[in-house]
């Protein structure tokens, strides 16, 4: 035998012994036995763990059946809590619903919407209804992606925002959908002139286009005929989006408000964009004037978020001409002197009798719909400096946030839904807090 095969045949034996020592019954490297410790008193109440009972054990269902499958599709779809026990579920129903495919479209379209027929078996019908409850089209047994310009007919040719209603049977489903034309505003026409008992001057709005605000004033009239003409207005496209109320929480009670995108429809987005981003959280109302100097209510103020009255988001707003009255309970743009210099800042109207004269003036976009209680309050806040309305301790804005507008129907104006005054100027509100 040759040493090769010798060195061989040694090394296989040693591989064997090797691999006997490394079994779970003779391990390589044993852990030292630890040494004999004194035995602790036991506690006064131990506690004693249990044997588990592997009796009672529910078995585990394979990840691929047809049980956990359909429990997936059903949670994705938001129809079962999955974590609710089997006996407790509710059978599951999904309604119609419906979403806009896009927030901008093209001005020819495609402005369409995606609907989900759900399990009903009635007929889906689609109403497009303007501000004061009159159906201006309608679409029967809509469902998948829909183009409203192919379905509803006059679409194309919206001057104002409109709602969108999805009905089953007699039932409207969900929030409506906003459906807003993009246009340019008109040429807003100004003059100086002095305010009422004063030798101040400021900017006044005369017109709007080729319209004059007031066709009786022969001035402005004389005015009008230097009026430059501006471009027509045309439509550059289509916003479609849910319609959502704004809900002001503050340290006097919440506001609910609701936008008006038929009258103003940017003011309407650049409140709902800064409300639903955070930009009012933690501000406050920091000019309050709950009567004009002849003792007609007026307004509070806020949306400054260095209540001081000079901050803003750092952007301008166009002003745009808005007919929504300013009465009570009616939200609106401050601004200064220039037009076009709206931001952040807002104020409610107190009363028709101190805030007819701001019409035309100030861009009114809404309107609370509940929360007499909490504007009443906030107006009879003590007020430390009453020329600047400064009051002793500012109402304090502690959030805003969207929440789902209701349902549009035909014959309905929402606007009588507007909140009436609880006091009468001089009266001390009750305050909610």
């Amino acid at each position: 035998m040759s040493n090769t095969m010798k060195l061989a045949l040694l090394l296989t034996f040693l591989f064997v012994l090797n691999a006997q020592a490394q079994s779970p019954q003779n391990p390589a490297s044993p852990i030292p036995e630890p040494a004999e410790v004194p035995t602790a008193r036991p506690a006064a109440n131990p506690v004693q763990r249990t044997e588990r009972d592997t009796s009672r054990t529910r078995p585990v269902v394979p990840a691929d059946s047809p049980e956990v499958t359909e429990r997936l599709r059903r949670f994705r779809e938001n129809t079962i809590d999955p974590n609710a026990p089997q006996s407790t579920r509710a059978p599951v129903t999904q309604s119609a619903s419906m979403r806009p495919a896009r927030l901008y479209c093209p001005p020819h379209g495609p402005l369409e919407i995606n609907i989900r027929r759900g399990n009903a078996d009635e007929m889906l019908v689609l109403m497009l209804i303007d501000r004061n409850g009159e159906v201006l089209g309608m679409a029967k047994d809509v469902q998948g992606r829909v183009n409203l310009l192919e379905v509803i007919s006059g679409v194309d040719s919206l001057e104002r925002a409109a709602w969108l209603q999805l009905v089953q049977g007699d039932h409207p489903l969900g929030p409506p959908i906003v459906i807003q034309p993009i246009r340019e505003p008109p040429p807003v026409r100004t003059t100086r002139t002095t305010r009422p008992n004063s030798t101040a001057t400021f900017t006044k709005i005369i017109g709007w286009g080729d319209r004059p605000l007031d066709t009786d004033d022969p001035a402005i009239d004389e005015e009008r005929k230097s009026w430059i003409a501006g471009d027509p207005p045309i439509i550059s496209g289509f916003k479609a989006y849910i319609d959502m109320d704004v809900l002001i929480r503050t340290d006097h009670g919440e506001i609910l408000v609701a936008l008006a995108p038929d009258e103003a429809p940017s003011t309407a987005w650049n409140f709902r964009t800064l409300a639903r981003d955070g930009f009012y959280d933690h501000s406050g109302f920091h000019r309050v004037v709950p009567a004009d100097r002849e003792g007609k209510p007026f307004v509070i103020q806020g949306g400054d978020p260095t209540l001081t009255g000079n901050g803003g988001p750092g952007f301008a707003l166009a002003l745009e001409p808005s007919t929504l009255p300013h009465d009570y309970g009616v939200i609106s743009m401050a601004r200064a002197d220039e037009p076009h210099s709206a931001g952040s800042q807002f104020f409610f109207a107190l009363g028709r009798e101190g805030t007819a004269r701001l019409d035309g003036q100030y861009c009114s976009f809404g309107y609370a719909v509940s929360g007499s209680r909490a504007v009443d309050s906030i107006a009879a806040t003590p007020i430390a400096d009453i020329a600047e309305g400064r009051p002793v301790n500012i109402p304090v804005i502690l959030t805003m946030q969207l929440v789902a507008a209701p349902a549009r129907m035909p014959g309905i104006d929402r606007r009588q839904d507007r909140i009436k005054t609880t006091t009468k100027v001089g009266e001390v509100a009750p305050t909610s807090r």
